[in-house]
């Protein structure tokens, strides 16, 4: 009779405080591999699992690094006004993989579903005091930010449900575009010293985008490996022009990250081609897999760098997360430079200094 392995649970325990946060050291093959015997063949890393083991150890390796500081706080707004390609997803585990190898971490969650909040697992029912409060009363960052427990220095300002009806309430407002940048730029001046902020946009080009447009420095686009992801790119890059020209001259768009790449399609390949062609090194190296841990991982309220650090979708994050601090880390004698350069006045940044 032939033995069989016994069953494995695939239900992922839920991390709280300093468990989450060394869930990444300590979980030391991901999940998504499957259980087998390791063979000569597996140990010459020729298998798909001797290769997923080789993912897996590297992610150990990884998250024992330090990564550097930027020179300056890079205050980053993730935007694309087609839904569904990734931007919340992008935010958190970028935000996540930065947090979680020392570096100071704020998420603004500007967007009204609250999507980014849950996944990081931060409550935000009506009345929380939220992003909202912010745009239309007048309240810091600092007094409506939470703690996230993955990283000794991670913090979040959620959003809730009222942030639905902001655009229409900010219509009236005086000054209405630079109600964020206003409290960002307040923060900036406070302690402790925030390494990056991301901002996290709704699926539009409103109110609430205009003023994450504004507020930061830099614009990440994720982009969906999928025809229909490059149609509405224009619009988005034309209105970035906007921005510059009369609201936000430092603004510029830094970054782009091709999100839900499948390998089995030519589509796909053509789609990646395209964008690495119109925006050369923008582009980062590592692109994000389809692959269902990062789906599966706001439902227990974790990224998926917590969640499966070994799965394919965690260490392609975090391979962006590492190149995308890599391209904005100090020079030598950076920390000086950085120091210097810590006052609320002299905390703009130009595109040179990201790329």
């Amino acid at each position: 009779m032939t033995e069989h392995a016994p069953d494995v649970s695939r239900e992922t325990p839920q991390l709280d405080g300093r468990a989450r946060r060394e869930a990444i050291a300590t979980d030391r093959v991901s999940r998504e591999t499957p259980g087998a015997e390791i063979t000569n063949s597996d140990r010459d890393g020729d298998t798909p699992i001797a290769r997923e083991a080789q993912a897996a150890v590297r992610v150990m390796n990884i998250a024992q690094e330090k990564w550097p500081r930027p020179v300056t706080t890079r205050v980053i707004t993730v935007a694309n006004q087609k839904g569904g390609v990734g931007k919340t997803t992008t935010t958190v585990n970028l935000a996540a993989a930065l947090a979680a190898r020392g570096l100071k971490v704020l998420v603004i969650d500007l967007d009204p579903q609250g999507n980014a909040s849950t996944a990081l697992g931060i409550a935000h029912p009506s009345g929380t005091p939220s992003i909202y409060d912010v745009l239309l009363s007048g309240s810091s960052l600092a007094e409506v930010s939470a703690e996230v427990d993955i990283a000794e220095e991670f913090w979040c300002v959620p959003a809730t449900i009222d942030l639905a009806g902001a655009d229409i309430e900010l219509t009236a407002q005086v000054a209405r575009e630079y109600r964020l940048q206003r409290a960002v730029e307040v923060r900036l001046g406070q302690e402790p010293e925030l390494d990056y902020i991301f901002v996290d946009c709704p699926p539009s080009l409103g109110l609430l985008t205009l003023n994450a447009l504004v507020a930061a420095r830099e614009v990440l686009i994720p982009i969906q490996c999928e025809y229909y992801a490059l149609e509405g790119l224009a619009q988005l890059l034309g209105t970035v022009e906007l921005v510059r020209a009369h609201l936000n001259p430092a603004l510029a768009v830094s970054t782009v990250l091709l999100t839900m790449y499948d390998s089995r399609t030519r589509l796909a390949d053509q789609v990646a081609d395209d964008v690495r062609a119109h925006f050369n090194e923008l582009v980062i190296k590592a692109v994000i897999p389809r692959n269902v841990r990062v789906s599966e991982a706001p439902g227990f309220g974790q990224t998926v760098i917590t969640y499966d650090p070994g799965s394919r979708g965690a260490v392609s994050y975090v391979n962006a997360a590492r190149e995308l601090a890599e391209r904005g880390a100090a020079p030598s004698g950076g920390q000086d430079a950085r120091s210097a350069n810590s006052g609320p006045g002299q905390r703009e940044s130009s595109a040179a200094e990201v790329k």
